[in-house]
């Protein structure tokens, strides 16, 4: 495969219906290396990573869409995260102890919980939906939440296989836009009821191994579709020292001040990354010196 880590964007010509399509390699096996993850966990962060990454395409702002699900299962959270410009992230929390199944179903895995999905904007209020985790996939789950938040009629295909050498993530979506090459109600239901049995003869070994053209032409040849310019993705976590900074700030100089008396320095240890940040004495002394910095 050729297209490793990239998303493109479909159209049906002469109809009011888009699609995205996905595949994930290098950002997948990156998130897989953070953590001796299960095997059907490895698999769900495959398909959580999948799904953002697909659902990144509606961002019209600069911002993080986020998605997470929690609940009473071994696999207590689970959350990846992409920004418009599609850098990606993943991780999830689970039982050590537990002893997992190759294969567990998305109940077995989460228990009772629910689905969240977060946009976050650089600049403007945060906005988050919530839906109960009540189908057996998340896609049926994602699916679930775009009828009952009353969204654009949306349909996903999320696949995930962890246990190759080179582990892959591939999704596909397809929505039914606001009318508008077809004004005929009834005409624009038949289209896509159409598109949607088509879609849904596709096998995670069509998505995890073909080419995003050839996918798409095996499954809608019949049609006439526009296929956009890839857009490349890629793992990359938004952490950094000057946000550790501020958020340490946040707690207070006296707390600080407790904690590196206890401890002679404030570790902080990213996991989604691995990245480490040391803050000693003199660190946090810079982060509340008032006075304006020397000019030389």
């Amino acid at each position: 495969m050729s297209h490793a880590d990239q998303l493109q964007r479909f159209i049906f010509e002469h109809s009011d219906i888009r699609g995205e399509i996905l595949t994930l390699q290098d950002s997948y096996q990156r998130v897989l290396s953070n953590a001796d993850y299960p095997a059907p966990v490895r698999e769900l962060l495959g398909e959580f990573m999948a799904a953002v990454g697909l659902l990144s395409a509606t961002l019209k702002f600069d911002g993080v869409l986020t998605l997470q699900a929690q609940g009473s299962g071994p696999l207590s959270t689970i959350m990846a995260d992409c920004t418009r410009h599609h850098h990606l992230r993943a991780i999830a929390r689970f039982d050590h102890e537990f002893e997992y199944e190759e294969t567990l179903a998305l109940q077995d895995l989460i228990g009772t919980g629910t689905l969240s999905l977060t946009i976050t904007p650089n600049q403007g209020e945060r906005y988050q939906g919530i839906v109960p985790l009540e189908a057996d996939s998340l896609s049926g789950c994602l699916e679930d939440y775009f009828y009952q938040s009353e969204q654009l009629t949306t349909r996903i295909w999320l696949s995930a296989e962890a246990s190759t050498e080179t582990p892959r993530a591939a999704g596909l979506l397809i929505q039914a836009l606001p009318h508008q090459k077809e004004a005929d109600p009834e005409a624009n239901k038949q289209l896509w009821e159409h598109v949607s049995q088509l879609a849904a003869t596709v096998t995670p070994e069509e998505q995890l191994n073909l080419e995003h053209s050839e996918l798409l032409y095996r499954l809608f040849h019949q049609d006439e579709l526009r296929l956009f310019d890839p857009s490349p993705v890629q793992f990359a976590c938004s952490c950094s020292e000057e946000r550790i900074a501020q958020a340490l700030t946040s707690l207070g100089q006296e707390e600080l001040q407790g904690i590196l008396e206890e401890r002679g320095v404030i570790d902080i240890h990213c996991e989604f990354c691995h990245q480490h940040y040391g803050f000693h004495q003199a660190d946090i002394d810079r982060l509340f010196d008032e006075s304006p910095p020397t000019l030389h």
